[in-house]
């Protein structure tokens, strides 16, 4: 049995800027490992797109796509799929708008078209999406990805109680099932794993990181984050640029 369990948001939290990993937070979450504490990354984005973080750290769990896909010890516990009708009527309203939309899974994705801020998104995030406008119908879809800078309430109220949106990123919106959150994705880590006895942490910085803080026994903010997590959370810790893991982590005594 695991003392504790750490969940830890990514891009302004585990990651540094250039979406890479210091030798410093490499070390601090191997130190959990050591200390019999669970190390666990709770992501908006999906598996494919951060398997080097969980091999560069040693982790195996995650949570990933906001909730909507979650593994414990690298084995799945739980999934959410997205039907196919809905994704076209979210596929059909979006093009009113003109706005790309990209369908994820837990090991790839497809976006339905490109255009200027699609591919600053995706060089930014390393990788490039398949151009396939019909691929959602023949692969399961966790989540999806709406391309827009000032939309979401106009996305929110028209497939209210049906999907959720979170703006996680300027250029577009984090997109689940309703009722699917980080929060939700924890749970079903936690119940699967036997886990939900254990005391529980989470690090993040943004707005999808605010239902995880609600939910975990101590909530611990980024120096670099929003100020609605900072108000939200136990503890601010420093910045993902300066050694805010380790500092946040010694600060409770998970490690030295």
């Amino acid at each position: 049995m695991y003392k504790a369990v750490v969940f830890f948001d990514l891009d302004g939290t585990l990651l540094l800027d250039d979406k890479s990993l210091s030798t410093d937070t490499i070390t601090a979450v191997r130190k959990l490992k050591q200390n019999n504490i669970l190390p666990v990354i709770a992501t908006g984005r999906n598996l494919f797109e951060v398997q080097y973080v969980l091999d560069q750290c040693g982790i195996d769990s995650i949570v990933s796509a906001n909730g909507s896909y979650e593994e414990y010890e690298g084995k799945r516990v739980h999934a959410e799929f997205i039907p196919v009708p809905l994704i076209k009527r979210v596929r059909d309203f979006a093009a009113k708008y003109d706005d790309p939309v990209t369908c994820f899974n837990n090991k790839t994705c497809a976006i339905n078209k490109n255009n200027d801020m699609t591919r600053e998104n995706f060089k930014l995030l390393g990788f490039t999406p398949k151009l396939d406008p019909s691929w959602y119908e023949s692969n399961p879809v966790n989540f999806l990805f709406v391309f827009n800078t000032d939309r979401e309430e106009i996305y929110q109220k028209q497939f209210a109680g049906e999907l959720s949106f979170v703006r996680n990123n300027p250029r577009g919106l984090d997109t689940m099932l309703a009722g699917v959150s980080k929060s939700s994705g924890i749970k079903h880590l936690l119940e699967a794993a036997g886990l939900t006895k254990v005391p529980t942490y989470g690090f993040g910085d943004q707005l999808n990181d605010l239902e995880m803080f609600g939910l975990v026994d101590h909530a611990v903010a980024m120096g670099n984050g929003h100020p609605k997590a900072k108000a939200a959370a136990e503890y601010v810790t420093t910045s993902n640029m300066a050694g805010g893991i380790t500092h946040g982590l010694r600060h409770y005594g998970l490690i030295d």
